[in-house]
């Protein structure tokens, strides 16, 4: 099941993506279950938004494929290494990514995100996938110039519009055989499966939860496959993830 959250006459909506149309809910779904309305809504006449607002907290997990940390001269982390984003820093598809005037040097990384649907504490790896409501696609955008001067990634990886999330989410998500395919201005840059990530998202799970209580609505980036680079203003940054669709961002400059 596909579930969007979108714009449509000045109001803000949930609905079960079916073809063409949404199938519109009476809340959100994390929350008031799958009861749909008796509306439906085209979705060439929706705006689709990020379908998620953590109510808390993006975790994040870096170098988590063995391709990207060697790119980056890093060696492999013995454990999940974590970072966080602000919920302030989501934005959905087709939003700008507006690279700050402090920064003459950001990164794109595609990377699949994962939807925490309940109160996740001290949960082992196998009944961690019990704790997930979806997942969708993310793009774990980077000031990488500051993530080496400041010595730790808050700054450079916490500015607003720097956590694109989208388009919808999906329930149902196969592993096999997914891939993470990024392009800018349509040039492939990154194309990697997802069976390479070091830790699995169940161990991921396990391991966050350990440390903090995940809630409902945060949502977890699970890392990126080699191929990052930089971009600029006026680029188009497209990251896919097969089955998930497609989150499409334009770059410009504040």
């Amino acid at each position: 099941m596909r579930i969007a959250r979108f714009s449509h006459q000045e109001g803000i909506k949930y609905g079960i993506v079916d073809e063409t149309d949404l199938v519109v809910l009476s809340g959100d779904p994390m929350f008031a279950g799958f009861e749909p309305t008796g509306e439906r809504v085209p979705l060439a006449d929706a705006a689709l938004l990020a379908p998620v607002i953590p109510r808390s907290k993006v975790v994040c997990v870096g170098r988590n494929y063995a391709d990207h940390a060697a790119e980056l001269g890093n060696e492999l982390p013995a454990e999940p290494m974590l970072f966080f984003k602000p919920n302030t820093a989501v934005i959905g598809p087709g939003d700008a990514i507006v690279r700050p005037k402090q920064t003459t040097l950001t990164s794109f990384e595609g990377e699949l995100a994962v939807v925490i649907g309940r109160i996740a504490k001290n949960v082992p790896a196998d009944s961690a996938m019990d704790y997930v409501f979806g997942y969708t696609i993310a793009n774990d955008i980077t000031a990488r110039d500051l993530q080496k001067t400041d010595g730790q990634w808050a700054r450079a990886k916490g500015f607003d519009t720097f956590c694109p999330l989208g388009p919808a989410i999906e329930t149902e998500f196969s592993f096999d055989d997914a891939r993470i395919t990024t392009t800018v201005n349509g040039e492939v840059k990154q194309d990697g499966p997802i069976s390479d990530m070091i830790f699995s998202v169940a161990e991921i799970i396990e391991y966050a939860s350990a440390a903090f209580t995940l809630l409902p609505g945060d949502v977890v980036l699970t890392g990126t496959p080699a191929g990052v680079g930089s971009f600029v203003a006026g680029d188009i940054i497209d990251v896919e993830i097969t089955g998930l669709g497609r989150l499409r961002n334009i770059a410009r400059d504040a």
